[in-house]
């Protein structure tokens, strides 16, 4: 995957979420297109193992515990990156959490923790990282999106609010930092293998099912299938791409 547009050597990146599910799958593409890798995350011990797998390939790697829904941790994050691995090209923003309730019952304590892990967190690690980015010349932002960016669902309004969020703000923060060379694009997962819809699984019935029989792929997606979109959205092949919000869902959002 290093060659020529796609190599990312030299390249520093920080990956929030970066250690499991569909971070992980971000993280390792972008491991394997040369780019040191920041795993950041609240789970100390779970970072720490994501960052020794990537390690094991031959990448410059360190485990970062942070809150992303906290300013002061976040500033501190970035620092931490930049003086450690000498600065920051990428910013991959992945955290996120889901509460699966209808709009009547979810508290708003409930609504707050979603909106802030998801949403809140990709303006404050954005922000964060902006200096570094603009100091260097350029950057690239990726924040991750969902299928609730594009439809409704009873059972996720908060994380539904996120989502759409997340395409909104990709497209404001393409618009005010092109002229620093910045490009910031989303990615849209569709229904993909992780922890976090292993649970939907559980709590939703048929959704196994349904999903399958609405994929023209006809499986879930796996989370070495960002590996790629991670690559191409992070390397200089994607320097005229800017505000864009691509699914990477085997077909999921254009069946009718």
């Amino acid at each position: 995957m290093k060659t020529g547009l796609f190599d990312l050597s030299g390249k520093v990146a920080v990956v929030t979420g970066g250690n499991g599910g569909i971070g992980l799958g971000m993280a390792r593409g972008l491991a394997e297109a040369g780019a040191a890798i920041a795993v950041v995350g609240r789970n100390e011990a779970k970072s720490k193992t994501a960052a020794a797998e990537l390690a094991e390939r031959g990448i410059r790697t360190i485990a970062v515990t942070t809150d992303v829904t906290d300013k002061g941790a976040v500033a501190a994050m970035a620092e931490r990156v930049g003086s450690e691995l000498g600065r920051i090209d990428i910013l991959v923003n992945n955290a996120g959490i889901n509460i699966r309730k209808p709009p009547h019952t979810l508290d708003p304590a409930e609504w707050d923790s979603v909106i802030s892990t998801n949403l809140t967190s990709a303006f404050l690690c954005s922000q964060a990282v902006y200096p570094a980015m603009k100091a260097a010349g350029g950057g690239k932002i990726v924040n991750i999106g969902s299928m609730m960016s594009i439809f409704g669902a009873s059972f996720a309004p908060a994380y539904a609010a996120s989502k759409g969020g997340i395409v909104q703000f990709t497209r404001a923060c393409a618009c005010a930092w092109a002229g620093d060379n910045i490009q910031v694009n989303a990615i849209l997962p569709g229904w993909i293998d992780t922890d976090l819809t292993k649970r939907a699984r559980e709590q939703i019935d048929g959704l196994h099912d349904r999903v399958l029989a609405r994929t023209p792929a006809s499986r879930w997606g796996g989370i070495d299938d960002f590996a790629g979109i991670a690559v191409f959205l992070a390397s200089s092949a994607s320097d005229f791409v800017t505000g864009t919000a691509i699914p990477v869902d085997g077909g999921y959002s254009v069946m009718g």
